[in-house]
């Protein structure tokens, strides 16, 4: 039997669950709780700690991807 894989090991599938649990928990990180938790006053080297968590967040989201889909 050539292709004794399970369905379920295959690495597109395994590659696409990746990608599915990546976009879920980006959607929590971005999600209001969080964004409310980081929205104040406070300032980290004159940038809004909102603004940085977001661009952070946003950065990471980017780097792992693009890792998942390299690979």
């Amino acid at each position: 039997m050539p292709n004794s894989q399970l369905p379920s090991e295959r690495p597109e599938q395994r590659r696409g669950q990746r990608l599915l649990f990546l976009a879920l928990l980006f959607g929590v990180l971005l999600n209001f709780p969080l964004l409310g938790a980081f929205s104040h006053d406070a300032r980290l080297a004159g940038i809004p700690v909102l603004y940085l968590y977001v661009l952070v967040v946003w950065a990471a989201l980017v780097a792992l991807t693009a890792s998942l889909i390299k690979n």
